[in-house]
């Protein structure tokens, strides 16, 4: 479980998240949305221990942050841009972060095949598409069997079969009782998967519960809808 209590942080005269509570649960698919500068990365940030909130204090598995670093073995990352050494080759990348971890087995060998990259491990990552390059972040977020996976728009980039395939997996890990967070400007794709929606509306939350709950709130049956709905309400207010 992951909890963030009256979080506050500022970039100099910005004020990005604004006291921000929020819990994270097993067994459940959490999504962020919010339109850009609302404070999603900032808090996905702030979890990974990337940025030191200025005022408040994360909790995982009811432990302090404190500095410590250990915890994020636990954590499976897939940002929304991967950067990679360029002149490696696809199975040199993977063979390193399993280095890195002082893996000898092989963990990847499932999630390349689901994913359709077999035929990509020998090119060098300057030759992957864009497409490929996040199937590659996909497959090292997960090749660990982390118990918190972190999706920052896992889908852009990919074609609709894979992008198909990666959400019965995410549905796979979810069925295994881990902590799933996910961004997306993709509403089909947060309704296709999420549990619970957090909305983020500059720095605050605006709402968090269940989807169906939000469609029944701003009396619309889609998200893209809803969501459009509370934006024009909160312009029209400020």
């Amino acid at each position: 479980m992951i909890v963030l209590s009256k979080i506050f942080k500022r970039y100099g005269k910005l004020e990005v998240l604004k006291g921000i509570d929020l819990k994270f649960s097993e067994g459940k698919i959490s999504a962020i949305v919010g339109p850009n500068g609302s404070g999603k990365t900032t808090i996905i940030k702030i979890i990974l221990g990337l940025v030191k909130p200025d005022y408040g204090k994360v909790l995982i598995d009811d432990k302090p942050l404190n500095g410590d670093f250990l915890y994020r073995e636990k954590i499976g990352y897939m940002p929304q841009i991967a950067s990679f050494p360029e002149n490696l080759t696809v199975i040199e990348v993977l063979n390193m972060i399993k280095d890195l971890r002082n893996r000898n087995d092989n963990p990847e060998e499932n999630l390349i095949q689901d994913f359709g990259l077999t035929s990509e491990l020998t090119k060098p990552i300057r030759a992957l598409s864009g497409g490929n390059r996040q199937k590659l972040s996909a497959i090292l977020s997960m090749m660990f069997d982390p118990e918190v996976l972190i999706f920052d728009e896992p889908t852009a980039g990919l074609d609709p079969v894979v992008s198909s395939r990666f959400k019965e997996i995410v549905r796979k890990e979810k069925s295994k009782g881990k902590t799933i967070i996910l961004t997306s400007h993709i509403m089909s794709e947060v309704e296709e998967l999420a549990d619970e929606i957090v909305f983020l509306l500059d720095g605050k939350i605006y709402y968090k519960g269940s989807l169906e709950n939000l469609l029944y709130e701003q009396g619309e049956i889609k998200l893209e809808k809803a969501v459009a709905k509370i934006l024009k309400e909160q312009t029209i207010w400020n």
